[in-house]
């Protein structure tokens, strides 16, 4: 029998389906019979909406309708879609401006739908959306990161969104007054497109009064809910499925109007609809990430420890409060406003404002690598303007190994933690000392290089509840149900040999089975590194449960007391018998014996607390100061994620979480002109990392297991990509600050490294 173990790193199971080609994506599955979507979406950034001529696209071959917003308040629907909002520092909340899912009265971004075809075939779909004549009244566009400009809300007349405060103002002011030296830095945040390597697509059916709705995304429950809401059924009436996923990252958390167009659409017509965004599609239309700027400061006393923080995000909503985006870069931002340091008096402020663009919401991390960026950002420039080693800052500032649990100034509980050990060891790994002998060489052949460190923290987000269920099937194995979904980080692999650790049940006998709302009562998805945690959890609970209920059916079967009865974690043992039956005997027994309510286990647990992943990130770059091309060339990972259960499955999550930060500081840009058109629309003009753009990775682990939850562990899925912002970020600094640059700002594409050279060459020349 396979008996996985503890933190052993087994190949993850779903591989050899998924990269031979037979992963079940939701394009792959559609009915045969179902129609094809195709949007209509605006071609300009504002205006007002005016007539949708559908009539000539109506009459060409294949389409059976062409649907508006009209159509579907005709049906009874409810255009405007959910979000959530900020407590403003006036006392009130964020605004309120509805988000509906076809456009009605005005278009705020281009690439907003605006109608959605129904046609045989999809390249009939695709031409009849471009016959579609719609009649825009051109507005100004709002591309400002500022209050101001022509409004595209009636509900925020100078674009304000949200303005949103947290911390101690008053005590900041006048730690600062008092400070003995005070650093500041203003620091751009750059947009990036999420590039999943699965669009985001869905097809939906109506069939015996109930609504089907299959997606790629991150969690069922949210949109059955909203699709209830929506179009007024009874949740009895819908079912929500996603099947494999092929990448999220956040980006598929949350809801999107075409969902709910082609859900209206199949209801009106009574055919099942099917959609898929292509890659220019997706470009538009699928939620950004990250879009601000920083204004950063920190005090200090005379022996260099810190004395108060404060920070003034501007950050960009997009066109409308997309499902979290109000949350970022406030209530997210400010869970680790201050990393891993001993300071109580902090202070944010961030102002959200609505541009014509599309909407930004979470991407890996959440607020999260956003705030860590910062902060390290800052504390490493502290530390070039201070003339202290930026290692022996951090060290001076760290919260102390003995001072946990740690309440940080946000009212973060930190349970455990031992920053200095784990940067030691980061520092061992990336060979610190050997970093000048480098530094040489690169010289000696023309390069400029720079070394730089963040010491990151994240807290765990998202619901600290979970279900599972766990049923013996009638084949001799068994199925566990859970509440989060996979898209990519191994799901298939750890839970059921979590499973299989506690039970004994051989993992090949444990079918692992997400993403259906009929199946499971509930669940909270996946996003926020969230899953290992609260999934195993309560995993371990209905296990345990199991175990107590098979004991004391096997007592009572074999005629003995029930104190008699032990488990070993693979077989049941019975003082005075000869009898040690497996967990998959006693369920055959219990099958046997008519007791099906042993059969299926229910359950569902709530941690008591949130787990904080914290490791150090050091980056080294090689700059050519002839092109300014800037290679990431070594990079060391130490993190703290507790204790693991599959080591080699978190190692891919850091390298995949590293590659990403990698992209949005050497590559990745969104850009749109003044009027709102997209530049960046397709890969020629935008870049992502490929593997000649990284280096081979070096990853250890530190790990203090947490107190939080009964395993000891610590989420992994996001924690790369928030250190690896600041690390990079700081050795590019440190590469060009012999040149004489102070100023660096993602992303260092050749273009823009090159320009920071030659502007200071210049400089330099003109004195």
């Amino acid at each position: 029998m396979d008996n996985f173990g503890k933190s052993q790193s087994v190949t993850r199971r779903e591989d050899q389906r998924l990269v031979t080609g037979h992963g079940r994506y939701v394009d792959d599955i559609a009915p045969a019979d179902a129609l094809f979507a195709g949007f209509v979406r605006s071609q300009v950034g504002h205006a007002k909406l005016g007539s949708v001529d559908v009539q000539d696209a109506a009459a060409m071959p294949g389409v059976v309708a062409v649907l508006t917003a009209a159509d579907m308040l005709a049906m009874g629907a409810s255009l405007g879609m959910d979000y959530t909002r900020v407590p403003t520092l006036d006392g009130g909340k964020g605004t309120a401006p509805e988000r509906p899912f076809l456009a009605h009265d005005r278009v705020r971004f281009v690439g907003e739908p605006v109608a959605v075809v129904l046609a045989e075939t999809q390249a009939q779909a695709i031409e009849a959306a471009e016959a579609v004549i719609v009649d825009y009244d051109e507005l100004p566009a709002h591309m400002d990161l500022a209050t101001g400009g022509e409004a595209l809300h009636d509900e925020a007349p100078d674009n304000l969104a949200f303005d949103y405060g947290k911390g101690d103002e008053a005590g900041c002011a006048r730690a600062f007054r008092d400070a003995a030296h005070t650093v500041k830095l203003k620091i751009e945040d750059n947009r990036i497109m999420v590039s999943s390597m699965e669009g985001r697509g869905c097809w939906a059916e109506w069939a015996e009064d109930r609504l089907h709705v299959c997606f790629s995304g991150q969690g069922v429950w949210g949109l059955k809910s909203e699709l209830v809401n929506r179009f007024g059924l009874d949740p009895s009436q819908v079912r929500a499925t996603t099947p494999d996923v092929g990448g999220g990252f956040g980006m598929k958390g949350f809801n999107y109007p075409e969902y709910f167009a082609v859900a209206g659409a199949a209801m009106k017509l009574g055919r099942p609809v099917r959609w898929m965004s292509d890659r220019t599609e997706a470009m538009l239309s699928d939620n950004g990430g990250r879009d601000l700027v920083h204004v950063a400061e920190l005090a200090f006393d005379e022996n260099l420890k810190i004395t108060a923080y404060r920070v003034e995000n501007t950050c960009n909503i997009g066109a409308y409060n997309s499902m979290f985006a109000q949350m970022i870069q406030t209530e997210l931002f400010s869970r680790v406003l201050m990393g891993t340091y001993d300071v109580q008096t902090t202070w944010l402020r961030t102002r959200g404002i609505y541009t014509n663009t599309a909407p930004v919401d979470a991407y890996r991390g959440a607020g999260r690598p956003e705030a860590i960026f910062t902060l390290e950002r800052i504390l490493s420039r502290s530390a070039r303007e201070l003339g202290v080693d930026p290692h022996e800052l951090r060290r001076r500032n760290f919260i102390k190994a003995d001072q946990f649990p740690y309440v940080s100034a946000t009212g973060e509980t930190y349970d455990v933690g031992d920053f200095h050990a784990t940067l030691a060891k980061g520092e061992a790994l990336a060979d610190m000392a050997g970093f000048a002998a480098r530094k040489s060489d690169s010289a000696a052949r023309g390069k400029l290089r720079g070394i730089g460190t963040c010491y990151y923290i994240e807290s765990i987000l998202g619901a600290p509840d979970e279900h599972v269920k766990i049923a013996f099937n009638d084949d001799g194995t068994a199925s566990i149900f859970v509440g989060t979904q996979s898209n990519g980080q191994g799901h298939e692999t750890v839970f059921p040999q979590f499973l299989s650790d506690h039970t004994g049940i051989p993992v090949d006998k444990i079918a692992f089975v997400q993403g259906d709302s009929d199946l499971i009562a509930s669940g909270g998805g996946t996003g926020g590194s969230r899953s290992v945690t609260v999934q195993n959890n309560v995993t371990l609970k209905a296990a345990r449960a199991m175990i107590d209920d098979f004991a004391a059916f096997l007592a009572d079967e074999l005629g003995a007391k029930p104190d008699d009865v032990s488990f070993d974690d693979e077989r049941f043992r019975v003082e005075g018998s000869n009898e040690t039956p497996t967990m998959l005997d006693v369920a055959a027994m219990a099958r046997a014996a008519g007791r099906t309510d042993l059969l299926t286990r229910t359950a569902h647990e709530k941690l008591p607390g949130r787990s904080y992943p914290n490791g150090v990130h050091i980056a080294e770059v090689e700059i050519d100061p002839e092109t300014g091309e800037t290679e990431v060339v070594k990079y060391t990972v130490c993190d703290d994620f507790g204790n693991l259960i599959n080591p080699m499955l978190a190692e891919g999550q850091v390298h995949g979480g590293v590659v990403q930060g990698i992209g949005q500081a050497i590559q990745e840009r969104v850009v749109y002109d003044e009027h709102g058109q997209l530049l960046t629309a397709s890969y020629m003009d935008y870049g992502v990392p490929r593997a000649v753009d990284v280096p081979m990775f070096r990853f250890d682990t530190n790990p203090v297991p947490s107190t939080a939850n009964p395993m000891g562990m610590k989420g992994c899925g996001e924690a790369g990509t928030v250190g690896a912002l600041a690390a990079v970020s700081n050795a590019v600094e440190d590469a060009l600050w012999e040149r004489g640059v102070r100023q660096v700002d993602l992303p260092f594409t050749p273009a823009r490294v090159w320009d920071l050279l030659t502007a200071e060459s210049h400089a330099h020349a003109a004195e």
